[in-house]
């Protein structure tokens, strides 16, 4: 069953991509990995996107952040078209647009401990010089935001946490800083599904406690349903069908979107352990 899905409407579009290409390499070997994509995301919206590994979701998640730079197409921030030159410039966009990535391992610097890395996100937002003491209360909700105790983890190198309190911190962070866009890429991939269920309800959490655009890429096609108000789905670098998610899932139109659909085992029903 998925969550209530609102209507949104499109004078309130807060990122947008316009005929987004991403190439690499050339010549023969040259790969289409993003193909002319365009797609809007409205303020406080939950939205999907879902393929299969080697979709061009990740690259697409990737140019959005501002990490990879599109081959070609525009993407627009708040109405306007995005500028990333110099640092003050991506210092200001990378304020309102954050991520979650799928390894909390990669994430974090191990030599950092956790006060550093939450003192980070204080510094980003401007706020480096505030009296120690406000520092460490905005450290300690966020992290009573995610169900862990600062006395317990502020010493502590990433490397000394479970996989699942890496997670929590990331969306720690995420609390901190309050951007507008959180886009996360499999964010639950690496977690049990008791964890699994606790990180979503934070993420939706964020959503409803501070209208918080929330962008997911996944190859988890249920998991899309339950938390998105539209879906997305993209193969082969291109963007094959779009909608309402309850209208995505019931009503498929185009035929991957259709085997996605398919390829999900439902408990009510035999499974064809043969045709897997």
């Amino acid at each position: 069953m998925t969550m209530a899905q609102k209507l949104f409407s499109e004078d309130n579009i807060l990122l947008e991509t316009r005929k987004v290409n991403k190439f690499f390499g050339s010549g023969k070997k040259r790969v289409h990995a993003v193909r002319d994509v365009d797609f809007k995301i409205h303020r406080a919206e939950i939205i999907s996107i879902v393929g299969e590994s080697g979709s061009g979701k990740t690259t697409l998640a990737k140019i959005l952040l501002g990490l990879l730079k599109a081959s070609s197409g525009d993407v627009l921030y708040n109405g306007a078209l995005r500028s990333l030159k110099g640092q003050k410039a991506r210092r200001a966009y990378w304020q309102n647009i954050q991520a979650i990535f799928q390894d909390p391992f990669s994430t974090f610097n191990q030599f950092f401990r956790v006060e550093k890395i939450l003192n980070d996100c204080l510094d980003l937002q401007g706020l480096g010089r505030i009296p120690i003491g406000d520092k460490r209360e905005k450290m300690r909700d966020a992290c009573q935001f995610v169900n862990l105790k600062y006395e317990e983890l502020y010493n502590k190198y990433p490397f000394e946490l479970s996989g699942g309190q890496m997670q929590r911190l990331m969306i720690a962070r995420i609390f901190m800083m309050q951007p507008n866009v959180l886009i996360a890429d499999e964010p639950t991939s690496m977690i049990d599904a008791c964890s699994r269920s606790t990180i979503l309800d934070m993420l939706l959490k964020l959503r409803a406690e501070k209208d918080m655009t929330i962008l997911f890429i996944t190859h988890d096609l249920g998991l899309a349903y339950y938390v998105s108000d539209t879906l997305f789905i993209m193969e082969n670098g291109e963007m094959v069908e779009s909608g309402n998610a309850t209208e995505i899932i019931l009503n498929p139109n185009h035929r991957y979107t259709k085997q996605l659909v398919s390829d999900v085992p439902k408990l009510n029903e035999e499974w064809d352990v043969d045709a897997i």
